[in-house]
């Protein structure tokens, strides 16, 4: 086969260069959809400054790129962040509850055996619990596009572009797009009230306690699967004790001086790859934005409130879509396949936690009606 002449070497180097900027770009706002809602509502509110909040995420996503050198989500934490903007935390009491977040994966990172731990969940349970947080983020996906059908509409078919070309910069003129439309858009993202009234003690451990698990399971358990799944050549970079210590050091020591508690969120993961990140560019370049918001300072979060929902709403659909079609809801056996709805609605319903319970039961249960149904046979988990 003759080689091809250098200057088309030079010109295919190029274009293949573009298209990984390109793609770096998109990606790296693929997850605007977790990201804007929780962060315009809780700076928009007051509760939290603008200020040290993109300071924590800019120095959580160089941190994730000096680590990982693929583009692993940092966003905020979800359950911690509801409890926030429905005022039952202030911003001392966000600090100290990050930090306590931050702490214990610390100390969970720690014990020997915890990835070992981690990995004994069946891949069935963890496939519906991956299921299930990609069907919560459709609830909320939907919720934001009702407000305006159309425009969500056309987000989704202009976001679909990336089957086509996965590289290309289809969230950045999406988003674009959307804000020279913002006349003729619905209302924007609403900023939560302060609500008070709650025991800082009481309000502190109750945001720590309904974080945790998600934290635990989303953010490291179904995080690292996901990032095998979707990276396979570079699996050896991420780990669920990695996860846990990074989660962990960006909480400890960035919530105490005023940043938003932040984790590695499974659907913020497909969502950056989804829209073409595949290397390090992308985590830098929300570096780089989140460092330009803290110098704009207020002013930003009115350009973000002005995002309109639907917009939002429709990155969210294609963030829950790679969570709830996994490859291995495909290649799962028949005889699985009642864990992973288990464990999926189960979460959906209930919470994380409740789908880890779920799961094992059901995991359980199709155990041993597997092994009284084929007696002396040898189990593999689904």
């Amino acid at each position: 086969m003759p080689k091809m002449p250098g200057f088309a070497r030079q010109g295919a180097g190029r274009l293949e260069r573009l298209r990984s900027a390109s793609g770096e770009l998109s990606g790296a706002f693929g997850d605007l959809g977790t990201f804007l809602p929780y962060v315009v509502a809780a700076v928009g509110a007051g509760i939290l400054a603008p200020t040290p909040v993109f300071a924590g995420f800019a120095a959580g996503y160089v941190l994730v790129a000096a680590i990982y050198r693929i583009p692993v989500s940092v966003q905020p934490m979800k359950a911690l962040g509801a409890v926030i903007i429905a005022g039952g935390l202030t911003a001392a009491e966000t600090a100290w509850a990050g930090g306590i977040v931050g702490a214990v994966l610390l100390l969970l990172a720690a014990i020997p055996s915890f990835e070992k731990a981690t990995r004994a969940i069946p891949q069935s349970v963890v496939t519906g619990l991956q299921a299930g947080l990609g069907l919560m983020l459709v609830t909320v996906a939907f919720g934001l596009m009702s407000q305006d059908w159309i425009m969500a509409v056309a987000a989704l078919a202009a976001l679909s572009l990336a089957f086509l070309l996965p590289r290309g910069p289809w969230v950045p003129l999406v988003v674009i797009g959307a804000l020279l439309l913002v006349p003729y858009a619905g209302p924007p993202i609403p900023p939560a009230a302060p609500a008070g009234g709650i025991d800082s003690v009481h309000a502190v451990l109750s945001g720590v306690l309904a974080q945790l698990p998600l934290t635990l399971l989303n953010a490291v358990v179904v995080a690292a699967a996901i990032t095998r799944s979707l990276y396979p050549d570079r699996a050896e970079r991420v780990s669920e004790r990695k996860l846990a210590v990074t989660n962990g050091l960006m909480n400890l020591l960035l919530a105490p001086l005023g940043a938003m508690p932040m984790c590695h969120g499974a659907g913020g993961i497909a969502a950056h790859r989804r829209f073409g990140a595949r290397g390090m560019g992308a985590p830098l370049i929300m570096a780089a934005f989140c460092c330009a918001a803290l110098v704009m300072g207020p002013e930003i979060v009115g350009l973000l409130m002005s995002i309109p929902p639907p917009v939002v709403g429709a990155l969210l659909v294609y963030a829950a879509a790679d969570l709830i079609f996994s490859p291995r809801l495909f290649d799962a056996r028949p005889d699985c396949r009642p864990v992973i709805a288990a464990a999926a609605l189960a979460t959906v319903f209930l919470g994380a936690l409740a789908g880890l319970i779920a799961g094992l039961a059901a995991e359980g249960l199709r155990v041993y009606i597997r092994r009284r149904l084929r007696p002396g046979s040898t189990h593999s988990r689904g």
